[in-house]
């Protein structure tokens, strides 16, 4: 009669062995995750949010996988520099206002507005801010935005009337019957 066979004591359970150099499924989890916020990351910053783009490559500098460090390191520089840049000082409401117009022209909207409107907190009257933000609403398609804004142009400005007449950036409002009152109102 044959014995059974009994585990030598020193077989227990163990962990699966992995080859050396070949992470174990909890580190294919972590190089995962480390990927996917990385991609976040970089995602942000194509947005142009730099600062939640900086937070992101920032927390996972500390816990990312050795070949990304650099990189993100690199990334995080980029981060600051365009964070810097984007907290630009101006002189005079002029000079920002001569930023807000080459945002906008530059296609970044949302940048060029929030430009036109940090003039207007501090100048409340600056007529021009208020041009600028109607020829950006026009641009944008929101013709009662821009009417709104640029009536408020011409009320602390009135050369702004003569002004928009010839200005190409209100060609989409030309056929609306409020444009032309407010710049014909003589007619």
């Amino acid at each position: 009669m044959s014995q059974p066979k009994t585990m030598p004591a020193s077989s227990t359970k163990r962990p699966p062995r992995t080859l050396a150099g070949s992470p174990s499924p909890a580190q294919d989890g972590t190089r995962a995750a480390a990927i996917a916020s990385y991609e976040t990351a970089l995602h942000l910053m194509q947005q142009g949010k730099y600062d939640l783009a900086h937070a992101a490559f920032d927390k996972m500098l500390l816990s990312s996988p050795a070949e990304l460090a650099e990189r993100i390191r690199m990334y995080i520089n980029a981060c600051l520099l365009q964070i810097k840049r984007d907290a630009a000082t101006f002189a005079s409401p002029e000079e920002r206002y001569d930023y807000a117009i080459s945002l906008l022209n530059d296609g970044k909207y949302p940048d060029a507005r929030e430009q036109f409107k940090q003039i207007l907190a501090e100048h409340p009257a600056a007529d021009y801010a208020f041009y600028g933000l109607a020829v950006l609403a026009s641009m944008t398609g929101d013709s009662h935005e821009c009417l709104d804004h640029l009536t408020n142009a011409i009320q602390y400005n009135p050369r702004n009337r003569i002004q928009a007449r010839s200005d190409s950036d209100f060609q989409d409002m030309a056929d609306d019957p409020r444009f032309t009152e407010l710049l014909y109102p003589e007619v």
